[in-house]
């Protein structure tokens, strides 16, 4: 599996010939980070806002990617995926952000989107993460409670996501509260279910070029 970032909660995961995108962001953004542009076979959105549903972004050429924007129980492609609702706040509207669950090459990847509080399907359906994707800071969740929430769902390695910038105060506090002042950011994240064994609470920086 292969995990590229590209600002914001926006996501590539491949596994092989299979691309999966997590909240691209739409064009009428006002988020102006790294351009990006690819194909992809699966979207997964967890809310409907121009910072998480450009599905513009991701349909490329004659590949028509299969959108999961809600919650519900998927298969696409031998992907297993589980969605569950949650409420969250943002630009002083309430949204519905779903939380989701899959499954590639045996991975489990969660991926909470722009969470503020997990629901009782959330909570039920997050457990055995092998690889959590957490929103650090404000709109979201604070740097101190991002990473005791990590540290609950007991995952193997976390990724923080919607910081700001790589300078920002929420992310060094969030690397402070892991003990992972010193972490140096990768350009990538390649991993097979096996380089997983041992590792708890591991967090990965992605940087994103923004």
């Amino acid at each position: 599996m292969i995990i590229t970032y590209y600002g914001k909660q926006f996501f590539k995961v491949q596994q092989g010939d299979l691309t999966i995108a997590l909240n691209p962001i739409a064009k009428e953004s006002d988020y102006k980070g790294t351009a990006a542009r690819f194909g992809a076979d699966i979207v997964l959105s967890t809310l409907h806002h121009p910072d998480y549903n450009g599905l513009e972004t991701v349909t490329y050429g004659e590949r028509e990617p299969f959108i999961v924007d809600g919650p519900g129980d998927f298969e696409v492609k031998n992907v297993f995926i589980k969605g569950a609702m949650t409420k969250t706040l943002l630009d002083k509207k309430e949204y519905i952000n779903t939380v989701y669950s899959f499954i590639v090459d045996g991975i489990t990847v969660v991926f909470l989107g722009g969470i503020q509080d997990l629901s009782p399907e959330a909570k039920e359906l997050i457990t055995d993460a092998d690889i959590l994707f957490v929103p650090v800071g404000e709109p979201f969740v604070a740097p101190g409670a991002a990473y005791k929430l990590a540290v609950s769902l007991e995952s193997s390695i976390v990724i923080p996501m919607d910081f700001g910038s790589m300078q920002s105060g929420e992310l060094k506090q969030f690397l402070k509260e892991g003990g992972a002042e010193k972490v140096t950011e990768i350009d990538k994240l390649t991993i097979k279910k096996k380089d997983l064994e041992g590792k708890v609470g591991e967090i990965v920086l992605l940087s994103y070029g923004a």
